[in-house]
């Protein structure tokens, strides 16, 4: 099969998928530019960046853009750390071992929007949260955990959601590792932390990568579980850039202002993936 065969099968595909991608960037980017507010649809025209300015402006954005950032390193620092223990010390042989992993992966296949009303009602409820019920247990005071640590509630909840991915992930990774060179080494005197630390470390390195690239696209658009909990506050606490998107859209109604958010979201998703792809990348390279 020459190269205009090949070619010319793969060109469909090709051009679906850039007319997928292509097409609602240039609206973004069309819509972005014009004065487009759903409550005053006879206030048209080209304005040029005013979007963008009003946008950049705006007294939730730069919380917006530093609670996005501190969603995603945080979440991605517990779930590697905590899935990572968790697959080293599931990666033992023991009675139940298989249930154990059963119940250690089930989390993350609950819908995000279950998971937040879960936290919020069983968990995180000054009065009838299972905190609260401790905390009154021990003679402590209550805390409201969405009202008084917002920000960390939602890193709480997502992180108990991606910890399964992680564990996942590494679980399988442990179990693809070749013990003859662990066997060596104990022999040699290594003890339990130098193995860790020296041999399966490095064999983790690209589980680690994919783990952190996936992750780091699906919580840079982390939304339902700020709308269902906070609300994005209080005042602007918990609102990351997925959020204040909505308001400007489906609050405010200014399709105009959102469309300008969304063409800053694409940029900073660019920034992270080129920096994920230089560093993070590079342990993916066979």
């Amino acid at each position: 099969m020459n190269r205009r065969t090949i070619a010319f099968l793969q060109a469909p595909s090709i051009v679906l998928l850039l007319l997928w991608m292509i097409v609602p960037l240039s609206m973004t980017i069309y819509f972005s530019t014009i004065r487009f507010n759903l409550l005053y649809p006879e206030r048209t025209g080209f304005i040029g960046l005013s979007n963008y300015e009003f946008f950049i402006t705006d007294p939730g954005f730069i919380s917006a853009v530093i609670n996005t950032l501190v969603l995603v390193l945080s979440i991605l620092v517990i779930t590697v750390v905590v899935g990572l223990a968790l697959a080293v010390l599931v990666n033992f042989q023991f009675h139940g071992r298989g249930i154990v992993r059963v119940l250690l992966i089930s989390p993350f296949f609950i819908m995000p929007t279950v998971n937040a009303l879960l936290w919020k009602n069983m968990f995180m409820n000054p009065v009838y949260g299972l905190f609260s019920v401790v905390s009154t247990f021990l003679g402590l005071e209550p805390i409201d955990w969405l009202a008084n640590f917002p920000l960390g509630s939602i890193v709480i909840m997502l992180s108990w959601q991606w910890i399964p991915f992680a564990f996942l992930i590494f679980m399988t990774s442990l179990q693809s590792q070749d013990p003859e060179p662990l066997e060596a080494a104990a022999l040699d005197g290594a003890n339990a932390w130098q193995k860790f630390r020296y041999m399966t470390v490095p064999h983790l390195g690209r589980a680690i990568a994919v783990v952190i690239m996936i992750q780091t696209i699906f919580h840079l658009s982390i939304f339902a579980e700020i709308f269902v909990t906070t609300g994005g506050g209080p005042g602007f606490n918990s609102t990351n850039m997925a959020f204040l998107i909505f308001s400007q859209a489906l609050l405010q109604f200014d399709a105009g202002v959102a469309s300008a958010g969304g063409v800053f979201a694409i940029i900073l998703a660019n920034i992270v993936a080129i920096f994920l792809i230089r560093v993070v990348g590079k342990t993916l390279v066979v």
